[in-house]
């Protein structure tokens, strides 16, 4: 069976530096796979090649059998590739509402987005609490579920994931891994870059380990977390 997203011999360079070095890699439909790794390792780059926000060096990204190497961001989306940025990137001085409504912006099914709006804020109740107060006072972890419902509304078929847990308390890292695996029992496809390799490789059907703009291993989530190599050198030995 052919992959949602097939990658292959991805190559990124910014001037003379190559952050991400001919790697190849597949998501199927109804998976959660992650890339994981050091700071510095590339993860974050090859989500912006995937997105159209780099343009890679060489390559080929096909999303369900689809060039996606020569489209621009917005056409990405338009398909179903949805990211989720590092940072969060949510609009502090618009509202909840606001913010979750901008993810929508391109659709057109009124009454779909409207039933969307209610799941999303049955997965992150919190934010039906604050609802019409300003995004910029919401906490770490709200925002995190603020980027993530948003990202929802633009109804991806693949949802990209860059560092959901930075720099959140470790609670609050477990209810954002809880609702993604939640979301992708519901038959979301989810791909996720995360520091956090015992966490990311916990919910991951499948991981890949990325080293300086490389894979130098790959394998399903669980033989990763048992893997020496991953434990030595991401997970305090």
């Amino acid at each position: 069976m052919s992959a949602l997203l097939e990658v292959r011999d991805l190559a990124v360079a910014y001037g003379h530096v190559e952050a991400v070095q001919g790697i190849s890699f597949d998501v199927h439909a109804g998976e959660i796979r992650t890339l994981v790794g050091a700071n510095g390792a590339g993860k974050s780059t090859t989500l912006l090649a995937l997105s159209g926000l780099v343009r890679p060096k060489a390559g080929s990204i096909r999303f369900d059998g689809e060039e996606l190497t020569k489209l621009p961001t917005h056409q990405i989306v338009e398909r179903g590739l949805v990211q989720v940025a590092e940072g969060r990137a949510i609009l502090t001085t618009l509202t909840v509402r606001e913010n979750l409504e901008l993810g929508a912006y391109r659709r057109k099914d009124r009454a779909a987005i409207a039933s969307d709006m209610e799941r999303v804020l049955g997965l992150f109740p919190r934010l039906k609490e604050r609802l019409d107060g300003l995004a910029g006072n919401l906490s770490g972890g709200e925002q995190q579920m603020l980027a993530i419902g948003r990202a929802l509304l633009a109804k991806p078929r693949l949802l990209l994931l860059d560092e959901p847990s930075m720099g959140l308390a470790p609670i609050v890292v477990q209810e954002i891994f809880r609702t993604l695996r939640a979301i992708n029992t519901d038959g979301l496809t989810i791909f996720l870059v995360e520091q956090n390799v015992r966490q990311a490789l916990k919910i991951a059907n499948h991981g890949y380990v990325l080293e300086s703009g490389r894979i130098v291993l790959d394998g399903s989530g669980a033989a990763l977390l048992k893997e020496p190599r991953v434990h030595a050198a991401y997970m305090g030995g």
